[in-house]
């Protein structure tokens, strides 16, 4: 029979095995929870400049439709553009170039530098297109092309 002083001896340091073996699963399932976290937060960026590019479509559509004769002309007409932001803009102009500069601002003044915006008419249908740029929104790092483009058509 063994006597217990050769049984303790032979245990000893299990409990810092083990206690090493939980920090390792510890710490991968750290790693691996800042790393969904940093995914939402990529996520998170992406449906905000969405979200913002929907307000700013319905933003010119609205002002078109406050100026529905000058739109229905062809005045709110505008190429795929890009402007400057400047906070402190001030306009000139008829209410439509007004309209049309201070909505170029906004968009690449929300979000972000290098956002274009157009207003395309086909008789009565209004086609708006915004492009922006998402490259910290892109799960995947790889990707060429960081564009993304919301399109709204609607009906004066």
């Amino acid at each position: 029979m063994r006597s217990p002083v050769c049984i303790s001896a032979r245990q000893r340091g299990a409990t810092l095995i083990e206690v090493l073996v939980a920090m390792l699963i510890l710490s991968i399932g750290l790693l691996g929870l800042a790393g969904m976290q940093m995914t939402a937060l990529k996520s998170n960026q992406s449906a905000y400049y969405r979200s913002q590019a929907t307000v700013l479509a319905y933003d010119i559509i609205d002002r078109m439709r406050a100026n529905r004769t000058e739109a229905l002309n062809g005045v709110y007409d505008i190429a795929l553009q890009n402007q400057a932001c400047d906070p402190d803009i001030v306009p000139s102009g008829t209410l439509a170039k007004k309209d049309v500069a201070e909505w170029l601002n906004s968009l690449s003044c929300l979000l972000s530098g290098n956002a274009k915006g157009s207003v395309v008419r086909n008789d009565r249908v209004f086609t708006v297109s915004i492009e922006w740029d998402d490259n910290r929104g892109r799960i995947d790092e790889a990707a060429d092309n960081d564009r993304e483009t919301f399109v709204y058509r609607t009906q004066l």
